[in-house]
Order: structure tokens, then C-alpha cells, then sequence
């Protein structure tokens, strides 16, 4: 599954990093400038909603919580 996030999200998505689309836990497979992948395996299309989404259709994100904390540490 391709996804195009935010461009302020886009910086705490990192390859191998946790993610959370429409409340599923991920990792993500790959990062491409705003755009990242995640692999969804059989069982996770079939219990969650991820399964019936189509092109273009807008889900929640959320972003790794330590990817947050880190950005924020050093920004400061």
C-alpha cells in the first residue's frame, strides 16, 4: 500500500519505522519524499478496513511517537 503523507507529517516517517493508518499498527516497507509504502499481509486486509480502501482515498495517520521526540530534542 502506497500512501502520500502530509508534508508535515512526512518528516517522522522513516523506513523500518512504526506507523498507525485508520488505527492499525505498520511498519513501513519504504520512503520516497511524502510518499511511503507498507506491506499488508492476507490476515490484515481481511480483519481490518485497510482491505476495502480504494485510489485516493484519505485515511488517519500516526506517526511514530519516538520519531516525534527525537525531532523535537533536536530542534531544541
Amino acid at each position: 500500500l502506497a500512501i502520500d503523507a502530509p508534508v508535515a507529517l512526512a518528516p517522522y516517517v522513516a523506513a523500518k519505522g512504526s506507523i498507525a493508518v485508520d488505527g492499525v499498527s505498520l511498519t513501513v516497507n519504504g520512503v520516497a519524499g511524502a510518499r511511503f509504502h507498507v506491506n499488508l499481509i492476507p490476515h490484515t486486509l481481511k480483519v481490518t478496513t485497510l482491505g476495502r480502501l480504494g485510489k485516493g482515498a484519505r485515511v488517519n495517520l500516526e506517526v511514530d511517537l519516538v520519531a516525534r521526540y527525537v525531532a523535537r530534542l533536536l530542534a531544541a
